[in-house]
């Protein structure tokens, strides 16, 4: 459905331009189809195979499953770029769970994705057409050898191609004109079929977009729960581990005073100011941690001056470069402020980095994009209930994609991706 609610009309798929398109892409997938097929069943054998013997082959099945979904991503951007059926550039699945398990799962969930599968295996077809393509070509080329032979032939047979077939030469001329005829109209009809065939394949059918939309609304739902217990667990920690302690400490010191207060004023009132020093502290976490719930700068000037802020606050200097043009959703917002916040929390109490970068830009009109590096030691890992377990609990509760890398040694980047709807 469009925006206005009226249903988008199929685009033609017999048009000029499309059926030359078309036909050049397949002439292309028939000369290199071969070989990329040929790598992929190569790969399949070899890791079996050292599976079986030596156990090592499964690093190259995993290779395999990503080698697949390259190639069911570059299908799809040729078959929507050709046809423009509006079909959404694919992704690589994950699973959102930390540790090896989540790296086994997300693993699977790749492997089973049936449209990459459906996107192989239209790449697979185009190979096929594309050699039936080169065949006619072949015989469009002959056709039209043979239509010219009188002017070149000697005696009264025409060798079609010098494969041993002849033709009188008095028929060379009629023969090869319906033959170039046949094979250019078998061209034009492969065409059409690639088109018919990337339809009924690429192009989901409305219980399968609705099946997608149930799975991604329940995994969505699934990963805001889980956002929602880590950043309870998160406030929870916070006042146990800070908040509290200080009002005990001040509740203590209170107490002291009191009992001085008639036999050593002057100790009674150090006491009073270090609880009062010790109140304006506990004030100050407080509104930190209120902050980190709900940001009122986000809502009333948006995600720049929020992040501008927050880069103000950071215990080490920020480099924050943002170019965005209009406002996102507000959990969009609230979620990449989120993302961004904790990176530099982390940056700032694990890293040992002495400065970050946080790059901000609006993609296409319809993406939020998001990169924060440091330039600390690395080797950041997502642990369950850590500050980067949240990033991508709370990106994924919000239809986003999160990309993590901190090899040892560093830097540390966090690349969130949001979808900004308005």
């Amino acid at each position: 459905m469009g925006a206005s609610g009226t249903a988008r009309p199929a685009p033609r798929i017999a048009s000029a331009g499309r059926i030359a398109g078309a036909t050049a892409q397949l002439a292309a997938w028939g000369v290199i189809g071969p070989a990329v097929f040929g790598i992929l069943f190569g790969m399949l054998g070899l890791g079996v195979g050292l599976t079986l013997v030596f156990g090592l082959g499964l690093l190259l099945l995993v290779a395999l499953v990503y080698a697949l979904f390259a190639l069911s991503w570059l299908e799809t951007a040729r078959i929507d770029g050709l046809y423009a059926f509006g079909l959404p550039a694919r992704r690589p699945r994950s699973s959102g769970r930390p540790g090896f398990g989540g790296v086994l799962r997300t693993i699977w969930q790749q492997a089973i994705d049936p449209g990459m599968w459906r996107s192989v295996a239209h790449a697979a077809i185009s190979g096929l057409l594309g050699t039936l393509v080169l065949f006619l070509f072949s015989v469009f080329a002959g056709g039209i050898t043979l239509a010219f032979s009188p002017l070149f032939a000697r005696g009264d047979l025409v060798d079609i191609a010098r494969t041993g077939i002849g033709v009188p030469l008095a028929w060379a001329v009629p023969v090869g004109i319906v033959a170039a005829v046949l094979a250019l109209a078998g061209v034009v009809g492969v065409a059409i079929l690639h088109g018919v065939t990337a339809r009924a394949i690429m192009v989901p059918s409305r219980e399968a977009q609705l099946a997608e939309e149930a799975r991604t609304s329940h995994v969505q739902r699934a990963e805001a729960v889980r956002a929602a217990d880590v950043e309870r667990t998160r406030i929870e920690r916070d006042l146990h581990d800070g908040v509290q302690p200080r009002l005990v400490s001040i509740g203590m010191t209170l107490g002291l005073a009191q009992q001085k207060i008639d036999d050593d004023p002057d100790a009674a009132k150090a006491l009073v100011a270090e609880a009062h020093a010790s109140t304006k502290a506990a004030i100050t976490e407080l509104r930190q941690l209120a902050r980190g719930i709900h940001t009122a700068i986000l809502d009333d000037r948006g995600l720049d001056a929020a992040l501008s802020a927050l880069a103000g606050r950071s215990v080490i200097p920020v480099h924050l470069d943002v170019r965005i043009d209009g406002r996102c959703s507000r959990e969009t917002e609230a979620a990449a402020y989120f993302a961004i916040a904790e990176a530099l929390t982390n940056a700032a109490k694990h890293s040992r980095a002495t400065e970050c970068r946080a790059v901000v830009r609006l993609r296409d009109g319809n993406t939020l994009w998001a990169r924060v590096e440091d330039n600390g030691i690395g080797g950041a890992r997502v642990v369950a209930g850590g500050g980067l377990d949240g990033i991508v609990n709370r990106i994924a509760a919000a239809g986003g994609h999160v990309r993590i890398e901190s090899p040892v040694g560093g830097p540390t980047s966090v690349e969130v991706t949001l979808p900004c709807a308005s």
